[in-house]
């Protein structure tokens, strides 16, 4: 399937170069001729980047929100440089005199200046250094403007593409707009408001589970239809008054029941905090649900779970809903202090009754870089691993923390001859 999805982007810009190469009788030449070509390729990668994002259910379900978000910022990146070069060959091809009058002259230039801008926001504020500094709401609204740069395109484009002037070139490109668009509608603004509607979430209590961290249980109608799985998470937007629809993603910290729905969250800014204030009865709006670490991904055999702070939420799910045998499965829960360990009546029923080796890792971090304690100071990560579960190789190994947590974790993994389709990983940060 992965290779299908590559094949399909790959054919998509095939396709638009032939289109491209056919009408080249009636298209400018040269300098210009290559500028129409890159601002054509830009074009078809902007409306797969808005597919990849449309939250289309078997995409998300064959490979992941992980990997379709790194493709979408590959193909984000890869348009908008496209798009710069559109932009410079077409102004490269003309005296400079001339260079205004054209950005300013015609409706459709202008409302296509705009939309770069919107693009270049979108692509600006998701550089990992910038978006750090963001939190999750200010970016994630800042995002939604990379809808705003295609609508804005779409006009110069049939306006003054004079590449489109074939049937075959309008029926491919308008047909890949209305997909997309369709796409958007359907799948990241329908199906939410029928979910939500359908099933009238509503927060139920918020109960403390440890120092800035609370768990949130929620009631609901027909929770059995919902399609949510142990270790996937929703967008949230809790109705409570102001910022509203400013929406957060957080996972399931224990399996779907029928009658209702747990999540956890701990309290690291603004719209986090809100959580913990909740009062019973707010209703929810919810947008998911979405991630692969389900039980699809349990091969059978043992088990080893590794957890750094709130991370434990769906693997905590994972312990409940996988059929491990007894004793088959080993937690390795990583917290700076001792009261940030969570869910411990739980995690003791589960080691008493479904024997979960549980292995907490309590302390400052030994050294930079490292997924370990201070306690394991002397250890290298992968000799730390080998000590917890010598034959890690045989087993499911699920991971869920920080990135550069994790990302120690699986290179330890990996170093101990995990193999990758066992290696399951859900990424924390945004």
């Amino acid at each position: 399937m992965r290779t299908a999805a590559r094949f399909v982007a790959a054919a998509s810009l095939v396709v638009v170069t032939a289109l491209w190469l056919a009408g080249r009788d009636a298209a400018p030449q040269g300098v210009a001729a290559a500028g129409r070509l890159a601002g054509l390729w830009s074009a078809d990668l902007l409306l797969l980047q808005v597919v990849l994002m449309a939250r289309i259910p078997w995409l998300e379900h064959t490979y992941g929100r992980d990997t379709l978000a790194r493709w979408h910022r590959w193909t984000g990146h890869a348009s908008l440089h496209l798009l710069l070069a559109h932009v410079g060959l077409a102004l490269a091809a003309r005296p400079a005199p001339t260079w205004w009058p054209l950005l300013t002259g015609d409706l459709s230039m202008i409302v296509a200046v705009l939309g770069l801008a919107a693009l270049i926001l979108v692509v600006g504020t998701s550089v990992r250094s910038v978006r750090r500094r963001l939190r999750y709401e200010s970016w994630h609204l800042l995002h939604l403007y990379a809808y705003l740069g295609v609508a804005l395109a779409l006009p110069h484009e049939l306006v003054l593409g004079s590449d489109l002037q074939s049937t075959a070139a309008r029926v491919y490109w308008w047909g890949a707009y209305l997909l997309a668009a369709g796409a958007t509608v359907l799948f990241r603004l329908g199906l939410p408001v029928w979910r939500t509607l359908r099933h009238r979430l509503a927060v139920d209590k918020v109960v403390p589970e440890a120092p800035g961290l609370v768990s949130v249980y929620l009631t609901g109608r027909r929770l059995d239809r919902l399609p949510a799985r142990a270790g996937q998470y929703f967008v949230w937007r809790f109705l409570d008054g102001r910022g509203a629809l400013r929406g957060n993603p957080f996972s399931l910290s224990g399996p779907p029941r029928a009658d209702r729905l747990r999540i956890t969250v701990k309290t690291v800014g603004d719209g986090t905090a809100r959580v913990a204030a909740l009062r019973a009865g707010t209703r929810v709006l919810i947008e998911g649900p979405y991630g692969r670490m389900t039980a699809d991904t349990y091969s059978g055999g043992p088990v080893t779970m590794l957890a750094c702070g709130v991370g434990v939420t769906p693997l905590l799910a994972l312990l409940w809903d996988l059929p491990y045998g007894h004793a088959k499965a080993t937690l390795v829960y990583r917290t700076r202090h001792p009261a940030d360990v969570a869910f411990l009546p739980e995690l003791e029923w589960l080691a008493r009754r479904r024997g979960v080796r549980l292995v907490p890792l309590v302390g400052p971090r030994a050294a930079p870089g490292s997924w370990l304690p201070a306690g394991y100071a002397d250890y290298t990560d992968t000799e730390a691993l080998r000590s917890l579960a010598p034959d890690l190789a045989e087993h499911d190994v699920y991971v869920c923390g920080p990135d550069a947590w994790t990302d120690a974790v699986l290179r330890a993994a990996r170093a101990l001859g995990v193999p990758p389709a066992r290696l399951h990983r859900e990424r924390f940060a945004w």
